[in-house]
């Protein structure tokens, strides 16, 4: 029986552990893994939508007629970059709408511009409840404030939605307690383009927030749904980073239903935290994603919030 003692211990052991990493380097880096201040690139994926890079997270740009359509908005020390160069490239046309796939940061930036503009902030609604409170990232060792009431997404919904954007059929849907309780997907089908945000990452271990319900669990499930939503064609595009496609979400599945089979069965057997590190569950997998020293902390707590799922631990 592994006893509460251990599980604490274990906590303290891996957040102390993470916390110094995260800290050091918030200023070049967040916690999630995306650099800031680079310099801004747009990707053509069609004619008039486009990938652009640099702004400390992916932002898709769709461009119409009448405006201009974002997913995600990236992070407010780079807000003002970010649109003036969609302003730029769009031959002057305006933000009519943003799509925010979590509450971090990095997806929400230009939320507090966009809404003192008059733009359409399209979300899920715990995103919105999220960004209405202080939040405590414990394994952050860091407090995210409320945000504005005009930074708040104005247009939010609880399972799917449909849109059309210039001649653009747009569809989004909910992933459920995943990185965040608030993840969503953005999909164009005519175009076979799927947004991923967040629950999708490349070379670096995907974080479920269990400060905000995300768990290991949720995370297989969501990206099994995005692998449900395309097909060998479909290009994919993750929270940061290249252009991916479904070998690469059924890759990231198969990690995270293995670790969440493995990682729980530690948990039965009554392993203690000594013990789960030092059986190095993750080992197979850190060549594709990097050091599971965040992951494995965020991981664990969150299966404790979830032993009813998983068939019980003790």
């Amino acid at each position: 029986m592994l006893h509460v003692t251990k599980r604490r211990e274990f906590i303290r052991q891996v957040v102390t552990g993470c916390a110094g990493l995260s800290m050091t380097h918030l200023m070049s880096r967040n916690t999630f893994g995306f650099q800031t201040g680079n310099v801004l690139a747009a990707i053509p994926l069609t004619d008039d939508i486009a990938l652009v890079t640099g702004a400390g997270a992916n932002v898709v740009v769709v461009t119409s007629p009448d405006g201009v359509l974002l997913v995600n908005g990236g992070p407010p020390n780079s807000s003002r970059e970010l649109l003036e160069f969609v302003r730029t490239h769009s031959a002057g046309k305006n933000v009519q709408a943003v799509f925010n796939t979590d509450w971090h940061l990095e997806n929400t930036g230009s939320n507090e511009s966009l809404g003192n503009l008059g733009a359409k902030i399209i979300a899920h609604e715990n995103t919105k409840l999220w960004l209405g409170t202080d939040i405590l990232v414990e394994w952050e060792n860091r407090t995210y404030p409320a945000r504005p009431k005009n930074a708040l997404p104005n247009q939010t919904f609880y399972t799917t939605g449909k849109m059309t954007f210039g001649k653009h059929e747009i569809r989004y849907g909910h992933l459920g307690q995943a990185h965040t309780d608030g993840d969503i997907y953005v999909f164009f089908p005519a175009e076979n383009i799927l947004i991923t945000g967040d629950v999708f990452r490349v070379g670096a271990y995907p974080i479920p927030d269990y400060c905000t319900n995300g768990w290991l669990g949720g995370l297989a499930n969501a990206t099994k749904a995005l692998v449900g939503l395309t097909d060998a064609k479909t290009r994919v595009v993750p929270g940061s980073g290249p252009v991916q496609t479904r070998a690469e979400l059924e890759s990231q599945f198969e990690m995270c239903n293995t670790l969440k089979n493995r990682i729980a069965q530690l948990m039965k057997e009554g392993k203690g935290a000594n013990e789960i590190i030092a059986a190095a569950p993750t080992k197979e997998f850190d060549a594709k994603w990097g050091n599971p020293k965040v992951f494995m902390s965020v991981v664990y707590r969150g299966l404790w919030s979830h032993v009813r799922e998983l068939g019980g631990i003790v």
